[in-house]
């Protein structure tokens, strides 16, 4: 059924953006203080009450603060927090149309989209205190305790993950601090590593549990691998169609555009692991092959783009979809595509108009911000 490719409307929550042109906020590159009036100035959503306690930490561990309106070029959710020596760039995700009270996501910021780190600021500053704190014995010097000062002391009390007795590290920051996707992938590979297929399975299908990590698509992918592997076909069908349903760019993936022959059919690779870790299964596999999970034909980019024509736009409108949502549906859609070749400034007109003709102007805004 082609109306069920990726032109389905993204779920929970939808994530797209707006314009804003003319708005020059004042932001030290150097300074928390111009993070927090960014976000509440431009992107148009309160700060994390430590946001500031994150970025000293940030600097502390030898990472450069960024500007949070140096986005050119960037996923334009995404507001900059810092860089590190190899050129990652940790930043915040404003998503469009978040429920009251939902925290702004930590996320690694690549070309063709965004890693999950962290739920939330307070969820990280803690995983980064326990790690440092498990570290202690390899001439940790406690500097990241130093730079997390109150916010730290409510977190983390140094030396619990000593007196805990649990011996893996993992284990104690999914038990004591929180859940993180790179954490539960890898407990996944354990189980198969030892042999327990039952508890890998419980666990993959624990990932994408509705509530944990709402709005990103990477667990379906993880999941349909998972039950891929053990021969579980109709399952592994439909996790990779919510996979492909989610937003492209919070997939975990990442895209190589090739050419076959003059046609020029494109196929998109797709590392399935995380950054700094190991690859997982068969290491990539292609969005055709999670298309084919799926038992869906390999035509969702022609679909999508159909869709983001005034013609698909009309059709919409005719069937009895909401404007609002017509327009939603386009900005979603949009960022997919920009996904592909990570070619994001391309499309961020357009998107802008889209929310705008949702009514979320104050989004507009944010994502036509630069510097």
């Amino acid at each position: 059924m082609k109306a069920g490719l990726l032109g389905m409307v993204h779920s929970t929550p939808c994530a797209t953006s707006f314009p804003l042109r003319h708005v020059r906020a004042r932001v030290t590159c150097s300074s928390s203080s111009g993070h927090i009036s960014f976000i509440k100035d431009v992107a148009a959503t309160l700060p994390p009450e430590n946001l500031h306690h994150l970025l000293k930490m940030l600097q502390t561990r030898g990472e450069t603060i960024v500007s949070p309106g140096s986005r050119h070029g960037l996923m334009p959710l995404a507001i900059p927090l810092s860089e590190n020596p190899i050129g990652s760039m940790t930043a915040l995700l404003r998503w469009p149309t978040a429920p009251p009270g939902m925290e702004m996501p930590v996320v690694e910021v690549h070309k063709h989209g965004v890693w999950l780190l962290a739920n939330n600021v307070d969820h990280y500053i803690h995983r980064i205190l326990v790690e440092e704190d498990a570290d202690g014995s390899h001439g940790s010097n406690g500097e990241l305790f130093h730079a997390s000062s109150e916010a730290g002391k409510k977190l983390y009390t140094r030396g619990d993950f000593a007196e805990s007795k649990i011996s893996n590290l993992d284990v104690y920051l999914l038990k004591k601090v929180g859940l993180f996707p790179d954490l539960l992938e890898r407990k996944v590979m354990r189980h198969f590593e030892e042999g327990d297929q039952v508890s890998a399975l419980v666990t993959g299908e624990f990932y994408t549990k509705k509530d944990l990590f709402p709005g990103f698509g990477r667990p379906f992918v993880f999941n349909a691998e998972v039950l891929l592997k053990v021969g579980r076909t109709s399952e592994a069908k439909d996790s990779a169609r919510v996979a492909l349903k989610s937003p492209w760019w919070t997939l975990g993936c990442t895209y190589q555009a090739r050419n076959f022959s003059s046609s020029l059919t494109l196929s998109f690779e797709f590392n399935l692991c995380y950054p700094s870790f190991d690859i997982l299964f068969h290491g990539c596999v292609l969005i055709q092959e999670v298309a084919g999970i799926a038992q869906w034909e390999d035509e969702q980019i022609e679909y999508i783009k159909e869709k983001v024509t005034e013609e698909g736009r009309q059709e919409d409108l005719k069937k009895g979809k909401a404007p609002l949502q017509v327009a939603l549906d386009e900005a979603a859609f949009l960022l997919d595509l920009a996904s592909i070749d990570g070619t994001w400034g391309d499309y961020l007109d357009r998107i802008a108009e889209c929310y705008k003709e949702a009514g979320l102007n104050e989004i507009a805004n944010f994502i036509l911000y630069r510097d």
